[in-house]
């Protein structure tokens, strides 16, 4: 009997591939979209033909810098990035994030992080072949220490993943709990802060006192999405291993001209992060005053909260309804139950959905 196609994908891929869901990004076209941490802010005109010159000057059929040494100079300014580090660059930080897994991936290696987190730590480890072990956070959405201790203790995972601040949570872990994670783990400890620009706070300086610790960031929540890059910073001893995993050329000749051109005009993006950060504290407080809905502080850009009332799935589907895409997040269960998760958008896109918000909760309109 000739095996079907769906027999032989069956046959070859491997089991743990089978058993994993695809990325899911809901389409967006028409609707205000406020699902994805994006800033809400495209570049000044001005800024955009100086950017469109700059691109001008590239030979794009020439491979690009490997060693993206111009743009690597711009970041460790920028990002203040200790002498003694070193800097590895990806395409975006999924691609940081599967490079560590794929060189620690030895015969029964661990992967561990607190949950709920940044899903895809969960999605690559599966993938690459490391089992995965999630640690609940507590009803707080702080780390639970002990239990983070005890699961290090028996598990001795090749790499911890701590966001910080946590997504889809918005807050920062105490500083304390992140410190006795880097000394207890035996492995690696990688602080992702995609969200330090709104967070005001930061371990990079830190990366002196702990031979273990690498520091991950991103340009994409400050309105660099679209380019698709990820840094990583560390000890040159790891560095120089994980190095031998990542691809050549893996970071093209137009976004790294395109992010250095940026952070040579950081104060427009700078700017644009403080007017998020306003805007998170007055739509929080516009939330805090909503029946039936439970807002959680945020040090990111943007909101957590939960419906008491009516079911996160029909308000989600209300919202869109009025042309509204948020993040989802009930499905999950745990401590997300009920829970919802906006992203800052510009004022009017915050008043849009505040006020499809109070109609799908059924309260009266803001005054």
């Amino acid at each position: 009997m000739t095996d079907t196609l769906e027999d032989k994908v069956r046959r070859w891929i491997r089991p743990e591939v089978l058993a994993l869901k695809s990325y899911h990004v809901p389409e967006a076209r028409g609707l205000i979209k406020l699902d994805a941490m994006e800033n809400p802010y495209s570049w000044p005109d001005a800024l955009k033909s100086a950017w469109f010159e700059r691109l001008r000057a590239i030979d794009i059929n020439r491979y690009p810098d490997a060693g993206a040494r111009a743009l690597k100079a711009r970041l460790r300014e920028a990002l203040a990035v200790p002498a003694d580090a070193a800097l590895m660059l990806g395409n975006g930080s999924d691609e940081l994030i599967q490079i560590i897994v794929l060189a620690l991936a030895r015969p029964g290696a661990v992967v561990l992080a607190p949950v709920p987190t940044f899903v895809m730590y969960q999605q690559i480890a599966l993938a690459a072949g490391p089992r995965f072990v999630g640690v609940p956070l507590r009803a707080d959405f702080g780390l639970d220490r002990p239990a983070m201790l005890a699961a290090i203790a028996n598990h001795q995972p090749a790499v911890v993943f701590l966001a910080y601040p946590n997504n889809p949570t918005g807050n920062l872990f105490d500083a304390a709990d992140v410190e006795a994670v880097l000394e207890a783990a035996p492995g690696l400890v990688v602080l992702d802060e995609a969200y330090h620009a709104f967070a005001g706070a930061s371990f990079m300086d830190r990366l002196d006192r702990h031979a273990n610790l690498l520091v991950m960031r991103t340009l994409s929540k400050q309105g660099l999405a679209g380019l698709r890059l990820g840094i990583l910073a560390g000890a040159a001893a790891w560095l120089d291993e994980l190095d031998k995993v990542r691809l050549p050329y893996n970071v093209g000749s137009l976004p790294q001209a395109s992010a250095e051109f940026a952070l040579a005009h950081r104060r427009v993006f700078d700017e644009q992060c403080r007017t998020i950060c306003e805007e998170r504290e007055r739509l929080y407080q516009a939330l805090r005053r909503l029946p039936g809905i439970t807002v959680w502080p945020s040090r990111t850009n943007f909101l957590l909260f939960r419906s008491t009332g009516r079911s996160a799935g029909e308000i989600h589907q209300a919202l869109l309804r009025d042309g509204i895409l948020i993040k989802y997040l009930d499905g999950a269960g745990g401590v997300l139950h009920g829970c919802l998760r906006v992203t800052i958008g510009t004022p009017a896109e915050n008043a849009s959905f505040l006020s499809a918000l109070q109609k799908a909760c059924g309260a009266p309109p803001a005054g």
